[in-house]
C-alpha cells in the first residue's frame, strides 16, 4: 500500500515540474518574435507567440501598385500567416515539455 503512495507521490512531483516548465516556455513564448508575409513578403507582420502584434510593413513596391483592396486583402493574409506562426511555434515548444502529449490542464 505504501508504495502506491509513494508512486502518487513520484507522479504528483513530476507534474509539478512540468508545469514549472509549461510556464516557464509560456513566458519565454511572450517575447519571442514570429512573422507572417503575403505577396512574397509585400506585407510582413511581426507578432510574439502571445500573439501581440509588433509591427506591420509594405513594400515600397507594393504600396506604390497597390489598391486599397489589395492592401486590406495582403495585410489580412499576412496577420493569418503570423498568427498560424505564433500557434505552430507555441505548440512546437510546448510539445518539447510534455513528449507530444496533450494533457488538459496543464496546457
Amino acid at each position: 500500500m505504501s508504495g502506491s503512495l509513494g508512486d502518487m507521490g513520484s507522479l504528483l512531483k513530476q507534474a509539478q515540474e512540468m508545469q514549472r516548465e509549461l510556464d516557464r516556455v509560456r513566458e519565454e513564448l511572450k517575447d519571442r518574435k514570429v512573422e507572417g508575409t503575403a505577396g512574397g513578403r509585400a506585407v510582413v507582420v511581426t507578432m510574439t507567440c502571445a500573439k501581440e502584434v509588433l509591427s506591420v510593413t509594405f513594400s515600397d513596391e507594393f504600396v506604390a501598385s497597390a489598391g486599397r483592396a489589395d492592401l486590406e486583402e495582403m495585410t489580412l493574409l499576412a496577420v493569418r500567416d503570423a498568427v498560424g506562426q505564433a500557434e505552430k511555434t507555441s505548440t512546437d515548444e510546448m510539445a518539447k515539455v510534455t513528449g507530444g502529449l496533450n494533457l488538459p490542464g496543464l496546457m
